[in-house]
């Protein structure tokens, strides 16, 4: 490849050449930086155009748009600074200024200046529960566990002694069936999903008349094997409109163009890139005012639900975690709306590794890192705050992707990608500034390949890792606890791999012999797998963890090495408590596997009166005793 081009790509963020997952330099093909290039709207076809665009890269513009720096830091620059609260500074330099969103004005520039602090106070010392809210059903939830059983849960986990509960994303979807299961595959990440309302717990039904009720309760779906999200979506849906009270003043236009994109969406489809030409822009598009009004109320519904839930955490020293998935559904509301700050057509994945030879296609579109800096990083901002509104802490799923995405081109598969890097220092910043203003703690998603950097931007904000018990490994030994990162949130698995059961009992080994998706055959990974096991055992007996080689007594050890480990954080799930073997969601899978639509084995009300659960609770909470939050 061509020094001018290297050249013009690095001023972009383009990467030419990356580490891969087993070590090896890997060149980039020169196809796919032009290409990607091109998506920046920099012309790389032909070397003039490579030339000409080089000159505009390097040519000094003056005043960056975004400036972030960090309580502290000192920078040399005569301005004024025009303060959130609207007073003044005239300054030689950018220092003592307080944390905020400041414009700066040098010599009839403008830009936005962000202070943020050096680092978030130590999180506290905690244990509590990972769940999947979806699959916490109750007595009386329709369904699919929602709003209402997170409230109860909470305040249950509180009286336990538990000091925080990470949630699955609760981010919103589409309108239109079939409605999409994972949550990982959002359409709106600024707002929630409304299918987590508990509709018997809104003002409107406890207000209304016996026969409307009635009606209403009539609506509630049964309970079946598996979560079915059509059954739940039109039984809630179908209540809520006959509960509706009417459209109501909107002052946050983000929010009434959400509501105009699900009510178009009904008509159109979810795919606004599908729609008629005169839609595909927020400014053009108008719809039915009270059915903007309909979408509009339930995102309040949805705020006072998640309101009263983080109201009943109030005394756990962290709270609700909620969770940040990496991207959006290109189709979706955030698609629509904040197109002017999201790579249109662009895929984000990773590369190929030995897990995932052809690399991954996650199919969600991805920030535009010049155009996030050009409007002041307003969406990645608001997108912070409303997560924050109503919980103790946030987990970020592939942190990596702060610093740099896999960035897949139109038409091009998995493997043909490459990274294109953010400014790091930028948005750690503004997620520090924003946790700092929640009081929230902040959980980067770190597993896999990451780069060094992105482990020092975490610990240098007092933010933590993730420490997961299947991944501490030291060649084919497991790492015992007592050597696992302080920093970080420790659990025994995630949604992605076995239960801890399911582990024990070959599970994982056999759904997937069973789909066809075994690199090699099946005696060799359960071989590996019996490997495995015993490797465990070791580690746990010679931690003083085990003493007896059952299943249920193995997973009680593993519980103890959490407990054992010096990790900040840690959390019990509770498919590996109720000895589920199946896991919640199996990659590499779509319809061949329920992924996001298995329930746990006992309802909410069980669950909180179960033995395992309660001998759970004892055994971290006696690591971790509780304590109110500050």
């Amino acid at each position: 490849m061509e020094r001018d081009l290297r050249r013009l790509a690095a001023a972009h963020g383009v990467v030419t050449a990356y580490d891969a997952a087993d070590g090896r330099r890997t060149q980039v093909d020169r196809d796919i930086v032009v290409r990607v290039l091109g998506l920046l709207d920099v012309d790389a076809t032909s070397p003039a155009a490579i030339r000409t665009a080089l000159a505009a890269a390097t040519t000094d513009r003056g005043l960056p748009p975004t400036i972030v720096v960090r309580e502290g830091d000192r920078r040399d620059l005569r301005g004024t600074v025009t303060l959130e609260d609207g007073t003044t500074r005239e300054v030689t330099e950018l220092a003592g200024l307080p944390l905020g969103w400041h414009r700066l004005t040098v010599d009839h520039q403008q830009a936005t200046l962000v202070v943020a602090p050096r680092r978030l106070p130590p999180p506290p010392a905690a244990w509590g529960w990972m769940v999947q809210l979806y699959a916490l059903r109750s007595r009386t939830s329709w369904g699919m566990g929602d709003l209402g059983d997170l409230r109860e849960f909470a305040g249950w986990a509180a009286g336990t002694g538990a000091g925080l509960v990470l949630l699955n994303p609760l981010h919103a979807i589409g309108p239109n069936h079939p409605v999409q299961a994972s949550p990982y595959s959002p359409s709106s990440r600024r707002f929630a999903n409304p299918l987590y309302i508990r509709v018997t717990d809104t003002v409107e039904y406890l207000q209304a008349d016996p026969g409307l009720q009635a009606k209403v309760d009539a609506l509630r779906p049964d309970d079946g094997e598996l979560i079915d999200y059509d059954a739940v979506w039109t039984a809630k849906r179908t209540a809520l409109e006959l509960l509706y009270p009417g459209p109501q003043p909107a002052d946050d236009p983000g929010l009434t163009a959400f509501a105009t994109y699900c009510v178009l969406a009904e008509e159109h489809g979810t795919d606004w890139r599908q729609w008629p030409a005169g839609l595909r822009s927020p400014g053009n598009a108008t719809a039915d005012p009270r059915r903007v009004g309909f979408y509009v109320w339930l995102q309040r519904l949805c705020d006072q639900q998640l309101a009263t839930a983080a109201e009943a955490a109030r005394d756990m020293p962290v709270g609700i975690v909620h969770d940040l998935a990496v991207g959006v559904d290109p189709g979706g509301a955030d698609g629509w709306q904040l197109g002017d700050v999201l790579a249109q057509g662009v895929r984000v994945g990773a590369p190929p590794d030995a897990f995932n030879q052809l690399g991954q296609d996650w199919g969600l579109a991805a920030w535009r890192p010049d155009r996030l800096a050009a409007t002041g990083y307003a969406a990645y901002r608001d997108m912070l705050r409303a997560l924050l509104r109503h919980g103790g802490g946030l987990r970020v799923d592939h942190v990596a992707g702060l610093s740099r995405l896999w960035w897949i081109p139109p038409g091009a598969g998995a493997a043909e990608g490459t990274y294109v890097r953010y400014d790091a220092d930028a948005m750690f910043g503004i997620l520090a500034l924003e946790a700092h203003r929640a009081g929230a703690v902040v959980v980067g998603e770190d597993l896999g390949t990451v780069q060094p950097s992105v482990t020092r931007a975490l610990r240098g904000r007092n933010m933590l890792g993730s420490t997961v018990l299947w991944f501490t490994r030291d060649g084919e030994a497991f790492v015992p606890p007592r050597a696992w990162p302080r920093t970080a949130l420790a659990t025994i698995s995630t949604h992605d791999l076995p239960t801890a059961k399911g582990f024990l009992t070959e599970e994982h080994v056999r759904v997937r012999s069973r789909l066809g998706l075994l690199a090699t055959g099946e005696d060799a990974e359960r071989s590996r797998a019996r490997a495995d096991r015993q490797a465990l055992i070791a580690m746990l007996r010679d931690a003083g963890l085990l003493s007896e080689e059952d299943d249920d007594s193995i997973v009680t050890a593993m519980h103890a090495a959490l407990a054992a480990s010096p990790a900040r954080l840690i959390t019990a799930s509770l498919y590996d408590v109720l000895g589920e073997t199946r896991q919640p969601n199996l990659p590499g899978t779509t319809d061949q596997y329920p992924n996001w639509r298995l329930p746990l084995p006992l309802s909410r009300e069980e669950i909180q009166e179960h033995p395992g659960a309660r001998a759970t609770a004892r055994l971290l909470a006696a690591a971790r005793p509780p304590r109110r939050r500050d």
